[in-house]
């Protein structure tokens, strides 16, 4: 891991990972970024610690020696929406998916680079408080804004042309900005319940999402607005034009 500026603004971090030299490693690069740093080597002592500070973020790793890091999670968003994000040495994709199912705001895995680690870290902190939706029921994102209320898209202030189903994916994505969201949370918040495996529907329809506002779109502003975790999911893109 190689050390670079940052700043973490006062943020309280616990860092729940079971080997020591890791966990040493990240505490020392955190508390250089400025965050304040709380360390457990377990499930049990990740709670206690929890429970007792309620960190600003949560960085979790799933392979814990008493309990799986996936209990940790369902333990936090029992009454909770602290951001979570899972460094894990799991590189199965049910495993990811599992965990972002649960809660977890987002996932990166082992080996990683602090660079990319303290980005997901802020990015899951900006957002942890939910929605970015405005007092007029507005999302945005560079040059694009969705208005709620009238159902409409507009890209530099000229309206997009979506379907309905389009329109509540980029809702559902948008609102999310800052987490991973999975295929199959799409799946149940823009389909339904019943929806449980289709995934062809939702590559699809985010192929034509892109194509349409890549067309209304001709600078390529919006080039990075959903990003795609293979086999998994799909992100807003954190960075802006």
């Amino acid at each position: 891991m190689t050390t670079a500026q940052g700043h973490g603004a006062g943020a309280t971090v616990l860092v729940v990972e079971d080997d020591d030299e890791t966990r040493a490693v990240l505490a020392r690069e955190l508390s250089t970024r400025g965050y304040r740093v709380e360390e457990a080597a377990d499930g049990a002592t990740a709670i206690r610690r929890w429970e007792a500070r309620r960190p600003d973020v949560v960085l979790l790793d799933l392979g814990l020696p008493d309990v799986d890091g996936l209990q940790v999670i369902r333990r936090i968003r029992r009454e909770a929406t602290t951001p979570i994000v899972i460094l894990s040495g799991r590189y199965e994709e049910r495993e990811k998916v599992e965990a972002l199912e649960r809660g977890a705001d987002d996932y990166v895995t082992k080996p990683f680079g602090v660079e990319e680690l303290h980005a997901r870290l802020r990015v899951a902190m900006r957002h942890g408080a939910g929605p970015a939706a405005d007092q007029q029921g507005r999302l945005g994102w560079g040059s694009l804004v969705l208005e709620t209320e009238r159902h409409e898209v507009r890209v530099a202030g000229a309206r997009v042309d979506l379907s309905p189903i389009e329109f509540e994916i980029l809702r559902v994505l948008l609102g999310n900005t800052g987490r991973l969201v999975t295929k199959a949370r799409l799946l149940r918040s823009v389909w339904g319940e019943a929806y449980q495996g289709e995934d062809s529907y939702v590559y699809v329809h985010v192929s034509q999402l892109r194509r349409k506002l890549a067309a209304a779109d001709p600078g390529g502003e919006l080039r990075g607005l959903i990003v795609t975790e293979p086999g998994i999911g799909y992100r807003i893109g954190d960075r802006r034009p």
